[in-house]
């Protein structure tokens, strides 16, 4: 089973939806994170949460 780390990022209401979707091209893009969920809170602001996959490297035994 995949292990992975996760980031929160806070949109304020005042952030255009065109620049929240630059923000959260240039963590996937640069940062391999990927959206795991968008949440539209009542005062208009965005709550985004962003995972990417842990990979840990196995010692080889000899």
């Amino acid at each position: 089973m995949p292990e992975y780390e996760f980031v929160d990022v806070y949109v304020p209401r005042g952030v255009s939806r065109k620049d929240t979707t630059r923000l959260l091209t240039d963590h996937a893009e640069y940062g391999h994170w990927e959206l795991e969920r968008l949440s539209l809170l009542r005062d208009g602001s965005r709550r985004v949460r962003l995972r990417r996959r842990i990979i840990r490297q196995l010692r080889a035994t000899w």
